[in-house]
């Protein structure tokens, strides 16, 4: 009962709104950038076709399945030893998102592939018959000639007009749910492994965060994982991104005072407890913490665009971005 009373204590102390504030003024913020910059879609090619040229996109998919079985696995460790309060972590969080990524873009990979041998095959039974049409013509033979040219032409013209309309065709629901779930992963993988190793490891180590095995993977695979898919993927990274990341980590802090003020007395990190007079200080330096945490990643993928291309200028093929004009049409279009 003396717990109880002194966490409803906490409720009223002077730290408590101004940590609200803390982060509702940027979800707010980050949830009027998402919705200004709803309408820039990426290309739906570039959510399951790789960046190198020559290698075929199955490859992409056989990672992303690999990937996603591994970290599962790892996950389903977690779960075992501890059952639902893994979830209590930002890690945990952090590691489930990243895993549903991985099993949405192998469902869009897969669904990619398919549509590319349906439309292989389809080109292939076109020269058949255009062949066939020719070996039966009979009559004159520049009319045949002609009537074959003509064909044949259509034929191989198809497959640049149908690689064109593919470039231009956008994402539709699940393939722009992947390229929110992809940086926001971004995002919070960093922020995890960043607060994990260079805070909790060498300074709020207890029994509670005993560094093992299992741990270390969790902080770790998640990062080395998507910085793969990264250098395989074609998939665009603006920087209007970093609002569903500011999003995910104010879902996550909600989650946690919703849980408090039912009653739960232990905070999962020490840096979010409101009963300290530095609350205010913590919670301000973990919202600015998002910045950088965003920014490193944005510049992996410029630097990825920006150097490969550079050194394998026949095989590497740029990360398609959003142009800012594009952005800014994007932004008249719901004024």
């Amino acid at each position: 009962m003396g717990e109880g009373g002194g966490e409803e204590g906490d409720w009223l102390r002077w730290q408590v709104p101004v940590c609200g504030l803390i982060f509702l003024i940027p979800a707010a913020v980050a949830g009027a950038v998402a919705y200004r910059t709803r309408r820039n879609r990426p290309r739906a090619t570039a959510l399951w076709v790789p960046c190198w040229r020559g290698l075929p996109p199955a490859w992409l998919l056989g990672f992303r399945v690999v990937v996603f079985v591994a970290m599962s696995y790892v996950l389903s460790r977690i779960v075992l030893g501890s059952v639902f309060s893994a979830f209590y972590f930002y890690t945990q969080w952090t590691f489930s998102l990243v895993i549903f990524y991985f099993a949405l873009g192998a469902a869009i990979s897969a669904h990619g592939c398919w549509i590319s041998s349906k439309r292989a095959s389809s080109m292939s039974e076109e020269r058949t018959g255009c062949l066939e049409s020719y070996m039966d013509l009979e009559g004159d033979k520049s009319e045949a000639h002609i009537q074959v040219t003509d064909t044949t032409s259509r034929t191989i013209e198809s497959p640049s007009s149908l690689d064109f309309e593919e470039n231009r065709e956008k994402a539709g629901f699940w393939g722009c749910a992947m390229q929110v779930v992809y940086q926001t992963s971004a995002g919070a993988v960093m922020m995890t492994d960043i607060v994990f190793w260079c805070l909790i490891v060498p300074f709020l180590s207890d029994e509670r965060f005993a560094l093992n095995l299992l741990m270390g993977s969790m902080h770790s695979l998640n990062l080395v994982f998507l910085l793969l898919d990264t250098a395989l993927n074609r998939m665009p990274f603006p920087w209007f991104g970093m609002a569903y990341f500011v999003l995910w980590s104010c879902l996550y802090v909600t989650f946690q005072w919703i849980l408090h003020a039912c009653g739960f007395t232990w905070w999962p990190y020490p840096f979010l407890e409101l009963a300290t007079p530095w609350a205010p200080l913590w919670y301000f330096c973990m919202a600015l913490v998002h910045i950088p945490c965003y920014v490193f990643y944005y510049l992996v993928v410029k630097a990825k665009d920006s150097l490969f291309s550079k050194w394998f200028p026949n095989s590497y093929i740029r990360s398609s971005e959003l142009a800012g004009a594009n952005l800014k049409n994007g932004l008249s279009r719901v004024k």
